[in-house]
């Protein structure tokens, strides 16, 4: 009998977690019909389950019909996790994963305004590589991580005219550029920052859906031709969306 219980309260809890995962940043407040036909219980064990969430706070609801959406509790519990983060130990296994693949060096970037700031690097070993270190800090309209970051920031001509400010930046074909980096998924520049130094980059995300930094790799052009960067963008694709998932970025 105790284990019948205890199996019971499991299935509860499940259950009550496929009613939470139902909500998403677009449908963030749904009716009890709409509940229905994304989670797979009975009404009454639906209402049921509603009625225990309501009252810990983890839902509220208002108005006629009926809407439910997010409480205060699953604020609580964002909050502790968000303080908790830490983007570099979150990050670091796909960071070691393009590092060994690739041999190249592998950098971690965010944005901070007009800027973009490094806050993990793991330097290639080969005699002739790339290297910043972490600290460097750069223009965010200047090189592929800067752009794979802008090229999903939603700014506007008026910031991209302001970032570039100063620079030999054309704007008409950066903006052509961050359009190509859309499609691909990746930025790419070559000879951009240093001679001879090719990067790739690739946008990550957090939780709401907003791009919250790139990673990239960087070498010499003797060693990423046009083929290779093409796999290495296709790599970074693949890690970059595991750093989105790490931060709570829901499969589309």
């Amino acid at each position: 009998m105790a284990t019948e219980k205890t199996n019971d309260n499991v299935r509860a809890v499940d259950r009550a977690l496929d009613i939470l995962m139902a909500f998403t940043a677009t449908d963030y407040e749904l009716t009890a019909g709409q509940l229905l036909k994304r989670v797979d219980l009975s009404r009454p064990t639906l209402y049921r389950l509603l009625y225990t969430l309501e009252q810990s706070g983890f839902l509220i609801s208002s108005g006629e019909p009926q809407k439910f959406r997010l409480g205060p509790a699953v604020a609580h519990l964002s909050h502790v996790w968000t303080s908790s983060l830490d983007l570099n130990e979150v990050a670091k296994p796909m960071l070691r994963r393009i590092w060994e693949e690739t041999g190249e060096t592998v950098a971690l970037f965010i944005p901070q305004g007009a800027y973009r700031s490094c806050i993990s690097e793991l330097p290639s070993t080969q005699p002739l590589s790339f290297k910043r270190g972490v600290g460097y800090r750069e223009r965010i309209i200047l090189g592929a991580s800067g752009r794979a970051i802008l090229a999903y920031a939603n700014v506007t001509p008026e910031q991209l005219k302001e970032y570039a400010a100063d620079t030999k930046v054309d704007l008409k074909k950066y903006t052509e550029e961050l359009q190509r980096t859309r499609e691909r998924g990746y930025a790419v520049s070559n000879q951009e920052l240093i001679q001879g130094a090719v990067a790739i980059a690739a946008p990550f995300f957090n939780g709401g859906g907003q791009v919250a930094g790139s990673v990239g790799v960087f070498g010499p052009s003797a060693r990423l031709e046009a083929g290779h960067v093409k796999k290495l963008g296709a790599l970074l694709i693949k890690e970059a969306k595991l750093i989105s998932e790490a931060l709570g970025l829901r499969r589309g």
